[in-house]
This record gives C-alpha cells, sequence and structure tokens, in this order.
C-alpha cells in the first residue's frame, strides 16, 4: 500500500512537472528524444517531462547596437561608423535549428555587411545618401538571416565620424561653394540691372526731355540734404525754355 501511495506521488509530480507556460510573446520549440517534435505556446501546454524539453523563443523585435568601427571609403577616406539594427524572428524552428547563437549571428553579420558597403562609397555618399545605404544594408543582412528565421526590420547608421584633417578640407569646400554662389547671384543682378539701363536709355534716346527731367529729379533729393550747396549746369535749350515760359506767363498775368 506504501509502494502505490509512492508511485502515486511520483506520477503527480511527473505529471505536474511537464505543464509550462509561454508568455503572448514567446513560443517554445518542443524537442522530443533530440528530434524536433513542434511548436508549443503561448499560454499553457504539456510536454513528457524527461523525454521532451524546450527552449523558448522571444517573438518582440530585439534591437542590436553595431560598435563603432574604422573602415574605409572607396575614396581611401578612413571613417568610423556606428549602426543600429532591429529585427524579430518569425520562424522560431529555424532561429533555434538553424543557427547556434541567432543573436551572435545577426550582429556579425551586420558588422561585416556594414564595413563592406562602406567600402563601396565614396565619403560624399556615405555623408548625403544614408537613406540609400541603410536600405541596401537591410537587404543584404535580410537575404542572409532569413535562412535562420529571422526578419530585418530595419538598420539605420547612427554615428559617421570622419578625420579632423577631412572636417576641414570639407568645410573649405562648402565655404567655396558658398561664395560660388553669392557671386552668381551678384553676377546676376548686375546683369539685370544692366537691362534695365539699357532700357532706360533707349527711352531717353526717344525723348531728350525725360533726361532733363530725371535731372531735375536728382537735384531735388541732392537738395534734400540742408547742409549742402549745389552748383546747377543746365543746358541752352533748358534756359531758354525757362525763359520762354516765364514771359509768357507774364503777359498772360498782365492780360
Amino acid at each position: 500500500m506504501e509502494f502505490f501511495g509512492i508511485l502515486l506521488v511520483i506520477v503527480i509530480v511527473f505529471t505536474f512537472n511537464g505543464f509550462k507556460i509561454a508568455q503572448e510573446y514567446e513560443r517554445s520549440v518542443v524537442f522530443r528524444l533530440g528530434r524536433y517534435q513542434g511548436l508549443k505556446g503561448p499560454g499553457l501546454y504539456w510536454i513528457i517531462p524527461l523525454v521532451e524539453w524546450q527552449k523558448k523563443v522571444d517573438m518582440r523585435t530585439k534591437t542590436v547596437t553595431v560598435e563603432r568601427q574604422e573602415t574605409i571609403t572607396k575614396d581611401s577616406v578612413t571613417v568610423k561608423i556606428s549602426a543600429v539594427l532591429w529585427y524579430k524572428i518569425v520562424d522560431p524552428q529555424k532561429a533555434i535549428i538553424a543557427v547556434e547563437n541567432y543573436g551572435d549571428a545577426v550582429y556579425q553579420i551586420a558588422l561585416t555587411t556594414l564595413r563592406n558597403i562602406i567600402g563601396q562609397h565614396v565619403l560624399d555618399e556615405v555623408l548625403k545618401s544614408r537613406d540609400t545605404i541603410n536600405q541596401t544594408l537591410r537587404q543584404i543582412v535580410d537575404e542572409t538571416t532569413e535562412a535562420w528565421g529571422i526578419k530585418i526590420e530595419m538598420v539605420e547608421m547612427k554615428d559617421v565620424e570622419i578625420p579632423s584633417s577631412m572636417q576641414r578640407v570639407m568645410a573649405m569646400e562648402a565655404e567655396a561653394i558658398r561664395e560660388k554662389r553669392a557671386r552668381l547671384i551678384k553676377a546676376e543682378a548686375e546683369f539685370e540691372a544692366s537691362q534695365k539701363l539699357a532700357d532706360a536709355s533707349k527711352i531717353i534716346a526717344e525723348n531728350p526731355l525725360a533726361l532733363e527731367l530725371r535731372r531735375m529729379q536728382m537735384v531735388q533729393e541732392v537738395g534734400a540734404d540742408h547742409n549742402t550747396t549745389t552748383i546747377i549746369m543746365l543746358p541752352s535749350d533748358m534756359v531758354t525754355l525757362a525763359g520762354s515760359l516765364t514771359n509768357y506767363l507774364d503777359k498772360q498775368n498782365k492780360g
């Protein structure tokens, strides 16, 4: 009787020991005597103790920081680049069976791929075309990790550090570009001004009196300053015209 009691306790302990719980974001890869049996979870499930064992896999998106590393661009510039990678497991079976440590594997493939891609681009492309490089990097890494049941969601280059000597050269180049742009704008303004002057000269040539009116306007502008003495030289026809106009006004007043 005592034997059956002990056996019953063993059976109960054995049975309850097989109950497992997986969280909503977890899946359990179950093996039976070393052979893949299937997936369990989420929630409560039961495996055969001593015969079956499990390996839980977190299905949530994971973040991997690719440490800063030195690499050489296509135009032989040494840069230090770090990146961040986001991935998630879409096939737990492959993630456990196809690769020993999927976390280290993803990190190493991202590290080497980043170095290779930077070596295929010049420095200007690395600085200005980050989105394109990030997309290319994501595609290459994703193609490799697909066999491991892993989906690469996004890759972003975090920091790009260039040598101080190259920073000075780039600053000088940027300054030269800005100076060139300023000179072009000034030249365009002078060209437009010359066109306006040419149009004005044509109008004045057709109507000489307009030149004299402009001259009188300039005299008025100069005379606005009360502390200046202005000497005006008028052409003889303007003096004659002014005298005739005065005589005409006098006759009108006397009449």
